[in-house]
């Protein structure tokens, strides 16, 4: 099963935090509903393996989950809002080598309204802190843009510069994963002038990781103004999610499930005729979904596309994103 290039896995849908453009709080899953180390351990090989939620970090075996899987990867990132800083630094104490990304909304009135946190901005950013002088390795933050926080956005990308640490983005988009089907964009063209000053900077940038970041932020301007999908999505055929009562699903906007990794073996689900039904399904997908774990991949797999983009934007001094 080393063809898996990248997983999902969401632990809990329980978090403490009360997000405006999610809705997965309001429909938490059980404790004692959600799958255990055994039904983990009966998981293939993946290239990158992201663990998420809910918040990942109210598991009180998050330790014995990663234990698990780190022995089934080559890289583990777990995405977090930061909020329980003792909890995390602990942690990450015993697995340095793990990678982490905090949710970072805005600064901090913005943050702590999106996320509906008190204090949500100072222990997202004492976590992220904390961890650099730990000597975590692979750390960083990220926004999710939406209207309200567009204008935060080149702030936190210099704060993460400044701090040395990686700086992710994403956009609002309705998901059954999420319970949300009305996240939309008021005024889509100042997000989209916000993405444009910041694909400016990351194609300056004298790394060659941030031009193609620059390629994927003007994916994001793409799916923002409602274009079609730069790179074809190919979720369910080299990457999966896997929820916490332990479906296993292409990914976390087309509601299908492909079987119960309680009930099976990941090899008699994947290879499963209504695999193969479902992956029509995500050939035929017209959501345009743009997110760095269905993305990041494909850059990969197709990468004269973003090159040849990278040439023409960075080098031939093109007229840019039009």
């Amino acid at each position: 099963m080393d063809h898996i290039k990248f997983a999902s896995i969401i632990v809990t849908y329980r978090c403490n935090a009360r997000c405006q453009m999610c809705n997965t709080w309001r429909y938490p899953s059980l404790k004692q509903e959600e799958i255990g180390i055994d039904v983990y351990a009966k998981l293939p090989f993946m290239g990158t393996l992201n663990i998420t939620g809910g918040e990942p970090f109210v598991r009180d075996d998050i330790d014995e989950i990663v234990a698990c899987v780190k022995k089934k990867t080559r890289r583990i990132v777990i995405s977090t809002n930061g909020y329980f800083t003792d909890r995390i630094l602990e942690f990450f104490s015993k697995n340095k080598d793990v990678g982490v990304r905090i949710s970072i909304e805005g600064l901090p009135s913005i943050n702590d309204k999106i996320r509906g946190l008190k204090d949500g901005f100072e222990r997202g950013i004492r976590t992220l802190v904390e961890l650099n002088q730990m000597g975590v390795k692979d750390i960083g933050f990220g926004i999710t843009i939406c209207d309200d926080n567009s204008k935060d956005m080149l702030d936190l990308f210099y704060l993460a510069k400044m701090m040395g640490v990686e700086f992710a983005t994403a956009a609002i988009h309705n998901s059954f994963y999420f319970h949300k089907y009305d996240n939309h964009f008021i005024h889509p063209e100042i997000a989209t002038d916000e993405l444009r000053k910041l694909i400016g900077h990351l194609l300056k940038s004298k790394k060659i990781k941030d031009w193609f970041r620059a390629y994927f932020n003007y994916g994001l301007i793409n799916y923002i103004n409602n274009r079609p999908r730069l790179l074809p999505c190919e979720m369910g055929f080299d990457s999966f999610f896997l929820d916490p009562y332990g479906y296993i699903l292409p990914c976390n906007v087309l509601e299908q499930k492909m079987g119960n990794l309680v009930e099976q073996s990941f090899e008699e689900i994947w290879d499963s005729q209504v695999a193969q039904e479902i992956r029509k399904k995500v050939e035929s997908c017209e959501k345009n979904c743009w997110m760095i774990g269905s993305v990041s991949q494909q850059m990969k797999k197709y990468f004269w596309i973003p090159s040849l983009w990278i040439l023409k934007h960075k080098y031939l001094k093109r007229r840019m994103l039009n």
